[in-house]
């Protein structure tokens, strides 16, 4: 496995405040940094996702890896992430009907959406297939699997032109946000949680970076000297955030959503706050994982495994709200729920990379002289 590394700790922050935010009113929620500013932990996933997809689609050696090759890696991972989705759906939705057999609490069908799965299973089945139909707190993997499944083209467009890569997403993200296009949830009303022709412009930037970082020096220099600009955006982003500061849509000029914070269109208030956090934090790592070797080890064996660290940290948070439901929360309870979950996903990273790492078992060759039908040659194989 990889040694630990800037990437990867960054993801296991970000999966670890996820898991923390996805259990709400918990005690440990209030020092996430999604309180102190105007993005969170969901901007950083996906523009980690994008750096990443410009480290896997090149050689050891940093040349691009053949066509059909990183076409066929990234469908495999839509695959993947897709079949997760689908899983921990399925799951969700068994713990909510379970707890809602042992409380005897009939309400309980009705969190996060969950409704209309109970009341129409026939219909709200295809949507969950279709995803469509989404969960409350299950709704970045649907995300994640439209904007991987669009990876391969933004691949192929970048290293024809970085510039014509950018246009077109920048293009598609302005259209939407002045339109409001976004894809339409079925059956039930409304549309996506997080919009897909939005928030691709995140990945972008995030693949795009790695991509111009790998090969100008001039530009990490500029991005270094950037630094104080960011400071001050994650200042002015606390202070909003203390102050409970947000437009409000109604007031706000058309279009609407570019004066707005809103997260489901990944506003530009959101973007440009969280690029400024980019670059306040961005030699922070190398600062720090000296002296916190431990914990960059922990959050790098999660952001190594990230889909599996997910796919289990949606499911523990949603525990986790059954508990604070049933026992009324309180500081005991948040530090158990929480503390046994960050235990878990640990576990979950390491028995990922135990299974990898675990050696097969190798056949031994048949004896040459023994008959194929002996019982030395059936035990052989």
């Amino acid at each position: 496995m990889r040694e630990p590394n800037a990437i990867d700790f960054w993801r296991g922050f970000a999966l670890v405040t996820i898991f923390i935010n996805h259990i709400p009113g918990n005690l440990f929620e209030r020092y996430t940094f999604s309180q102190y500013g105007i993005s969170d932990a969901a901007e950083l996933f996906v523009f980690l996702a994008g750096w990443s997809i410009g480290l896997a689609t090149r050689g050891r050696d940093g040349t691009p890896e053949p066509r059909l090759t990183t076409v066929l890696r990234l469908l495999s991972r839509t695959i993947e992430v897709y079949r997760a989705q689908i899983t921990i759906m399925a799951l969700a939705l068994a713990m909510i009907a379970g707890c809602a057999l042992f409380l005897d609490n009939p309400l309980i069908l009705e969190w996060h959406n969950a409704g209309g799965f109970f009341a129409d299973p026939i219909q709200t089945m295809v949507g969950v297939v279709l995803l469509t139909h989404q969960l409350g707190f299950f709704n970045i993997l649907p995300l994640y699997v439209v904007l991987i499944a669009i990876a391969p083209a933004v691949v192929l467009i970048g290293r024809v032109s970085r510039t014509l890569l950018l246009a077109l997403s920048l293009a598609l993200y302005g259209a939407s946000l002045v339109f409001e296009w976004n894809f339409p949830s079925w059956p039930g009303e409304g549309d996506w949680f997080f919009d897909p022709l939005c928030w691709q412009l995140l990945l972008v930037l995030g693949f795009l970076a790695n991509e111009a970082s790998r090969e100008s020096e001039r530009l990490r220099r500029l991005w270094r000297r950037l630094m104080p600009l960011g400071v001050v955006i994650v200042i002015v982003g606390v202070v909003l955030a203390v102050l409970e500061w947000r437009p409000d849509p109604m007031l706000a000029p058309e279009p609407r959503l570019v004066f707005t914070f809103d997260k489901t269109y990944l506003s530009p208030a959101r973007l440009i706050h969280f690029c400024g956090m980019v670059l306040a934090f961005q030699g922070v790592y190398a600062l720090i994982a000296p002296h916190v070797g431990r914990l960059a080890r922990f959050l790098s064996g999660l952001g190594r495994n990230s889909l599996a660290v997910f796919s289990m940290g949606s499911l523990l948070s949603l525990a986790g709200q059954f508990v604070r439901f049933q026992t009324g929360g309180g500081i005991f309870v948040d530090i158990s729920v929480v503390g046994s979950g960050l235990i878990a996903l640990g576990f979950t990273a390491w028995f990922v990379e135990w299974r990898s790492r675990r050696p097969r078992p190798t056949r031994k060759a048949p004896d040459a002289a023994a008959p194929a039908d002996t019982p030395s040659s059936s035990r052989s194989a």
